[in-house]
């Protein structure tokens, strides 16, 4: 039996045709991207590197060198500077025993206290809401208002704090003027300044969690504190662990805030590390204020690090 040529090329037609359906269905792959899709990050990776990546990268040079940030030449000096910071400057120790109490009392202080308003002004009444933007007008100031407001409250003579005080029959104190209790009384400004913006980020965890888990809690006989540690807590894990970190990356760079209240150089007491690494600057030393620029990185993120192991913040696995 023979077969016509002609039948033969239309038996082999619907082979060909569905070799091209499959091509055109391997060309359009949801999962295949068009390379060209590839050129759209590189004008943000390029701002990135020139602004951050370089800048970073040049500080590491420059914290090896006696760079004094005017002339041509310098030495290098291998890590030098990083042990003179630790073993023979008193006043980079000072600072950075002064900064490490104050972002320690500042994130106790200011984790609890915008917790606590949370707490009470989590409910969408009027009162909350307007209570709520009393507490959260604060953050919208400057820092230098800011220092100005609490060093006018803060003054012994004619200050705010003094006079309230002698009303009721009480001695006033010297604030600012006591080495001892200085640097606690900016960290009360500090709390004042940011509680309001962290009470925010707390009502946004606190209105997430379910209700039916509350209702359930008080038919099985939970008081409050049960609630609260077994459902309140562990929900509004992910909001502590936005306002530690936050809370602790502002107590570090309250630059600002120091010297608005402190002036410049601000006096031994109230030296934190930002306002050390500028006065460095500010003397001609661009080398040592590098290696001290990096340390200060290094500080934030390991306590950054100890914090939200210690609190058990972040999630297994993550």
């Amino acid at each position: 039996m023979s077969i016509h040529p002609g039948t033969a090329a239309k038996r082999k037609a619907p082979d060909s045709q569905s070799s091209s359906d499959a091509a055109k269905v391997r060309r359009r792959s949801p999962t295949r991207v068009n390379p060209a899709l590839y050129l759209f990050p590189l004008p943000a990776v390029a701002v990135v590197a020139f602004f951050l990546v370089m800048p970073t990268l040049q500080a590491f040079q420059y914290a090896v060198t006696d760079w004094n940030g005017f002339s041509a030449a310098f030495n290098y000096v291998g890590l030098d500077n990083f042990i003179r910071a630790f073993t023979k400057d008193s006043l980079f120790t000072n600072a950075l025993t002064n900064n490490l109490k104050f972002v320690l009392l500042v994130v106790v202080a200011q984790t609890a206290f915008s917790l606590v308003l949370a707490l009470l002004l989590t409910r969408n009444s009027r009162g909350s809401i307007l209570l709520r933007a009393l507490f959260f007008f604060p953050t919208i100031l400057s820092s230098v208002s800011v220092a100005f407001i609490w060093k006018f409250i803060y003054d012994p003579n004619f200050g705010l704090a003094n006079s309230v005080l002698k009303t009721v029959g009480v001695d006033g104190g010297a604030y600012l003027g006591n080495d001892v209790q200085a640097l606690y009384w900016v960290a009360v400004t500090q709390v004042w300044f940011h509680s309001g913006q962290m009470m925010v980020v707390y009502i946004a965890g606190l209105q997430a969690i379910p209700k039916e888990l509350y209702e359930a809690a008080e038919m099985d006989g939970a008081n409050k504190w049960q609630r609260f540690k077994s459902i309140t807590w562990p929900f509004v894990a992910p909001a502590t662990s936005i306002v530690v970190a936050y809370t602790t990356v502002q107590s570090f760079k309250a630059f600002d805030l120091i010297l608005g209240i402190a002036g410049n150089p601000p006096k031994s007491a109230l030296d934190i590390l930002s306002t050390r690494i500028y006065s460095t600057f500010a003397n001609s030393e661009f080398g040592y204020a590098a290696a001290q620029s990096i340390i200060f990185m290094a500080m934030i993120a390991l306590v950054t690090w100890l914090q939200r192991r210690l609190l058990r913040l972040t999630p297994k696995g993550e």
